[in-house]
């Protein structure tokens, strides 16, 4: 073999080695503590939101694409119109929104640009609900944002 193959085999593995090192870093202990740090104030703020009655402000994580996805009670809607919509429908006062917690969360870098956080909601109210949920997130340049929300209530 030549000295020039030698050297691309060398480039290529010290490329390969780098590719490696940079999509860990999104897996590392210090990476996944500040996506979860990150999501998770996210969150803080959509619940804000929700108990001061602002949907339209809860709905900012949400990725505003007709790709949006959002599952529950056996259906999934799609779209961000159609999702914001369906809050207000069923949502249409403060007293029917209650005062929203989330609890029990946990987050999953699915590499540098995707996570999974799962956790459980609470709805205080005069017939308090819950449950559980999960959110697939995607990174749009400095913004992290909801693709798709799987929500599901306790029995």
């Amino acid at each position: 073999m030549s000295k020039t193959g030698i050297a691309l085999i060398a480039v290529g593995i010290l490329s390969f080695g780098l590719l490696i090192n940079l999509s860990s870093k999104a897996n590392s202990k210090e990476g996944q503590d500040e996506l979860t740090a990150t999501l998770e104030k996210i969150l803080s703020e959509q619940e804000q939101a929700w108990n001061r009655g602002d949907i339209d402000a809860f709905m900012i994580p949400y990725w505003k694409s007709e790709s949006l996805t959002f599952s529950s009670g056996g259906e999934t809607q799609r779209g961000w119109n159609a999702t914001r919509d369906r809050y207000k429908a069923r949502y249409p006062d403060q007293k029917t929104m209650g005062k929203l917690s989330f609890s029990h969360l946990e987050t999953q870098s699915l590499g540098n640009d995707a996570a999974l956080m799962l956790g459980q909601w609470q709805l205080q109210r005069d017939e308090p609900i819950g449950g559980n949920f999960s959110l697939v997130w995607r990174r749009e340049g400095d913004r992290w944002v909801i693709m798709h929300d799987h929500t599901s209530a306790r029995k």
